[in-house]
């Protein structure tokens, strides 16, 4: 110990608290992970839910689709047989 230095702390006294600072580190670490992992697993129930929700939608549309085929082809049947219907008429009846 020259010019008056003290010696501060021993090579395992800095080992030790290295590795608690070391700890301590690694535990907010951890923590931060741990809050990131829940905000993702938020925002994925949340794509979950609007998935299942586009998909409750979209079969909605594809009955709605479904009943509009169905209508517009009974309508057009009908339409047909009216119009075969009147032509019957119109065909029986003396030209002027």
């Amino acid at each position: 110990m020259c010019y008056g230095h003290r010696r501060s702390e021993s090579p395992d006294s800095f080992n030790h608290s290295r590795s608690r600072r070391t700890a301590n580190e690694n535990a907010l670490v951890v923590e931060d992970l741990r809050g990131r992992l829940a905000e993702t697993e938020a925002r994925l129930a949340r794509a979950r839910a609007r998935e299942a929700e586009l998909s409750r939608r979209l079969e909605e549309m594809r009955r709605f689709v479904s009943v509009m085929e169905i209508l517009e082809n009974y309508l057009k049947r009908r339409f047909r047989e009216q119009q075969e219907h009147l032509a019957r008429l119109f065909s029986g009846l003396p030209q002027k």
